[in-house]
Parts: structure tokens; sequence; C-alpha cells
């Protein structure tokens, strides 16, 4: 496979701080790849804080999840998974999620084969891989398909959601009365018995931590109506809101998400009462109805879970409002989305955080919108966009990135590559982050390029801007050069910058043009990716440094310096 990353068959080191720094950055990285045997069993993934940023800790160390999701039905077949893996390795993945069906786990109640399961972690494991799992059991996009079918072939123990009587279903999986009702007391409670026989099967089996996450059912929710109708819905709409999300409410008004706060404030910020007493008789107080509702049930599931292995867990979401779905319902109703994250607090504390799963243009609010309130932020879908990722990594902390269906892009040179330099520079973000040294630029935002100024003392400009200082470098290669560079449509300049020294920087980009300014470049060295490392590369200088000591990163590829500047008098 043609790689993006074009590599010098030349290296030299150039100076005792660089191969100090590169001492450093391997050393750690031997100590996070070593081998799994040697792991303290004892030692679980959990999610930590330091100054307010959430870092997963794997091995006792922060990671970065370079990771990409699986088809739904891809795992469920070791045969057809086989040849797979090589690809997942060659696109320099570190995590693969991967999927198990509650329907192939208990295919007869209270019968359990946990062998896609087993499969999958003994996988990943020869091929150096950590896995994510997902739990399709009650619902996987406000559908129950997933569910065993001696559960699906009983709706008077398990009874189905209802839309409204009189409306038609809008949804595209059918009617929404083929949904299992989150009010289902027995749905429930068989699939967290489930969920908990998984995990304890995982805790017993999975002695070196293959599997690092857990995401605990899919984009729940009901579509094609704002609100379940079922019998059991209507008795449940009928009755008070519950004390826990009232006192969570009044605890937290002044912080509030304004989504809620809106809601609430609707019918006068009452503390007690129906839910149409409190929250009134529209969509939006459906909206906060159902997201209690599958909050709650996802406590539950969680929870059984966490009983048996207490790794950390997540729900996704199917996002909304978005383009041409802006009423729940057309998206689903009750899911996790950005809105409704302070009713799911309330309703599931046992969830460690919720993701959503973008495919919409604005990726960076997507984004902006889940990490408010502290939420930390991983996309476990979404469709793979280089600078999209370095942007989430350097300016939301996200805890890793992954493009869904991600099988399909083994020959997408330019997403292999950035996911090669993510790994590459994980040591460095890793560690730096927390005290707010590390920053992506981007073409379309000019807020950070204010930011990069300030944080480095440089100028940057993009290859793509019409600014005088990307015109002063000499034109870049056009896509024609690669054809790989096609496949990668999202052409946008970008680049991340760590800060390693008071005037050290590393920075990581493409189609940027960085300048002198308040400081001055003092030397210039190349940087490597080698097997998932940084390593020096050549120092620059003379006419590979430009004019005036400015220097650009390519339109074609990923490129890594080491900047040291200086102070002018």
């Amino acid at each position: 496979m043609k790689r993006v990353l074009f590599r010098s068959a030349v290296g030299i080191l150039s100076a005792i701080s660089l191969a100090g720094l590169t001492s450093v950055i391997l050393e750690a990285q031997s100590s996070r790849q070593s081998q799994r045997h040697e792991v303290n069993s004892a030692i679980l993934p959990r999610i930590v804080r330091q100054n307010g940023i959430a870092q997963l800790m794997v091995d006792g160390q922060p990671y970065l999840m370079v990771a990409g999701e699986l088809h739904n039905s891809s795992a469920s077949s070791s045969e057809y998974m086989r040849p797979i893996w090589e690809k997942l390795v060659g696109l320099h993945l570190n995590t693969v999620i991967g999927t198990v069906s509650w329907e192939l786990v208990e295919p007869e109640e209270n019968r359990f084969d946990f062998s896609t399961v087993d499969d999958q972690i003994k996988a990943a494991e020869q091929h150096h891989l950590r896995l994510v799992l997902i739990w399709f059991g009650c619902w996987k996009n406000a559908s129950s398909s997933y569910a065993p079918g001696w559960l699906k072939l009983d709706p008077k123990r398990f009874p189905r959601a209802d839309r409204q009587p009189g409306t038609t279903s809008s949804s595209p999986f059918g009617d929404a009365e083929k949904a299992l009702t989150p009010f289902g007391d027995a749905a429930v409670a068989e699939d967290a018995k489930a969920f908990r026989a998984l995990m304890q099967h995982i805790k017993t089996t999975d002695i070196h931590h293959t599997v690092i996450m857990m995401q605990v059912e899919n984009e729940v929710g009901i579509l094609g109506t704002s609100r379940d109708y079922s019998p059991l819905a209507r008795s449940a709409w009928s009755q008070p809101v519950p004390a826990e999300l009232m006192k969570y409410l009044v605890r937290h008004k002044a912080s509030l998400l304004p989504e809620l706060s809106s809601a609430w404030a609707a019918n006068g910020y009452k503390e007690s009462g129906t839910w149409a007493e409190v929250f009134g008789t529209n969509a939006a107080s459906d909206e906060v109805f159902m997201s209690w509702a599958f909050g709650r049930a996802l406590q539950k599931i969680t929870a059984a879970g966490k009983q048996a292995l207490p790794i950390p867990m997540y729900a996704n979401a199917w996002l909304g409002p978005q383009p041409g779905q802006t009423t729940p319902g057309q998206y689903p109703s009750g899911g996790p989305v950005a809105g409704m994250l302070d009713v799911w607090r309330a309703a599931a504390p046992a969830l460690d955080l919720f993701s959503p799963d973008i495919y919409i243009a604005d990726f960076k609010g997507a984004c902006s919108k889940y990490v408010r309130s502290g939420n930390p932020l991983f996309f476990p879908e979404s469709r793979p966009s280089v600078p999209n990722y370095f942007w989430a990594v350097g300016q939301q902390n996200a805890l890793g990135v992954s493009p869904f269906g991600v099988e399909d892009f083994a020959a997408n040179a330019a997403l292999a590559a950035a996911n090669e330099t993510l790994r590459g520079l994980a040591p460095l973000i890793l560690t730096n982050r927390a005290a707010g040294k590390v920053m992506t630029v981007m073409e379309d935002d000019p807020a950070t390029v204010e930011k990069f100024q300030r944080l480095t003392g440089l100028a940057i400009s993009f290859r793509g801007s019409s600014s005088e200082m990307a015109k002063d470098l000499p034109p870049a290669p056009t896509a024609d050069s690669n054809p790989n560079i096609k496949a990668e449509k999202d052409r946008r300049g970008f680049a991340m910058v760590i800060q390693t020294a008071p005037s050290e920087f590393i920075v990581a980009g493409s189609g940027a043009v960085i300048k002198n300014a308040a400081a001055r470049v003092e030397s210039l060295d190349e940087m490597l990716i080698r097997d998932n490392r940084l390593v020096p590369g050549r120092r620059f200088n003379g006419d590979e440094r430009f004019v005036d000591n400015l220097f650009g990163l390519s339109s074609e590829q990923i490129q890594v310096r080491k900047i040291v500047t200086f102070q002018t008098q």
C-alpha cells in the first residue's frame, strides 16, 4: 500500500537535546507496548482527570485510542474477520471497536455462548490490538433487531413501544412498536442479566485487559414518535416526575445545559408534579420523558455489568437535532443527544461518558456540544477526516478517534498516515495536554490561528489561503501526484502543536506555512514516524528552510517538525 507519509532514507541525529527527547519518547512507548503477559492484572482500565482533562488509563498509563469501528455484522464470524485483522494493523490502529450480539450470546434463555467474544479477544491479542466492545442488547439504532428470538417472540412478557394512535411511523426501521419499550422491566432485567454474564466472562478470560471499554446498547431512543404511547409508558407519563430527577434539576439549576433548562423553564421551573405539569405537553417535554426512561434502563444494565467488571462504559447517540431531523422522533427521541446530557447524567450515573456518532458536516460543532459540563469526548462512529481527527485530539482532548466501517478504508493511505502519526505523537500529547500545551490550528478556524501565535510566537498560514505568506513558498504538488490522496476528500490545512519545553515545539500537519513573528526559529528538525514511533530525522538549514526562517508542511503528506525558537531583542 502506498503511503502518503514520505519517509527519508537518511536519518541523522542532530543534537543531544533531540536525542534525549527521542530517548524519553521511545522509553515511554516501549513501556506502553510491553508484552501483555507482563501486565499487572489488578490494574483495570479507567478514566481519570488531571486539571479537568479526562484521560483513559490502560495498564496504568495514559492511552489515546487510534481506533476504528467494524461494520455491525463483521465480528459475528471469525472466518470473515480472519483476513481483516491484518488490514486493521496496516491502518496503524491500536484499538478496534467490535460488536457483541445478544442473539448470538444467549440464543436460548439462560444458555450462553461467548465464542464470538473469545474469537475477537484472541485475534486482537495476536495482532497487538485493544478492543472496545459494543453490546447490542435491547436496542440498536432505535430498534430491537439484535434481541434474541425467544425474547422478540414473546411480546406479552416483553412488550413493545407504540406510537401515538392515529399517526404513521416515519422510522426507516419500521413501526415504532417493533422496538422494546424502556418501561418494560422484564426485558431490561434480562438484558442486564445477559450483560452481567458477558462482563463476568470477560473478567475471567481476558486476563490481559485486551477489552478496555464497553459501549452499552447502540443509539437508543424511539423513532416515528416523540414519545412512547404503550400502556406502560402512558402510566409512567401520568405519574409524578421521579424525585431523583427533580433533585438533580434543583441542585444543578444554575449550570443546566440550555436545552434542558428551557424545557423546564417553559412551565415555570416547577419542582414537583406530573411530567406534563413540570415540562408541558410538547415534543421537548416528550424527549425529556423518554431520555429519563432510556437512561434508567441503561443504568440498570450498566450497573449490572460493572458489578462483574468495572471498566469504563459509555452510551452513544444518533445526533439530533440535525439537518433534516429537527424534532424528536425524526431522530431517536430519548437518546443521549447533546441537549439531554443532564437528564442522562441524573438517570445513568454508572455511565462514564456519552458519545456522539458524527456524520454531519458540522463536526466541530457536534464535538463542542459533547464536551460541555466536562463530558469526555469520544466519537465511535464518524466519516474519516484527517483534519477533524487532529482537531478533536488537539482542541477537545478526545480520548480517541474512530471512523465507522473501518475495514472499508484499508487502502486509504491518508487515514493510515494520520493514524501512524497520532500514535507516534501520543506519548507527547498525553503527557502535555493536561497542562494546556497541546492544540490544533485549522485553516477554517481563525481563533486557533491566533492561539497558535500566542503559544509559539510564530505566525501560521495555509497553502489554500490567499495570504501573502502562503504565496512565499513554491507551489505544492497536486493531488494527481499521489492517487491515494484522492481517497481523503478533506484537504483543509491543519497543524497540531505540542509544547515540549518553554521554547521547543513539535508541529505535525499538512498544508501549513510557518514564519517568524514575535519569536524566531533557531533550529528546525525533521521528525519521522517509524513503526508508530517518533524518531529524529534531518536538521534543516539553508535553502531547505527557505527565506527569512520560513518553512512549510506539505499539502500532500503529514509532516512532523521539531522547532526551537528564540525571542528577538
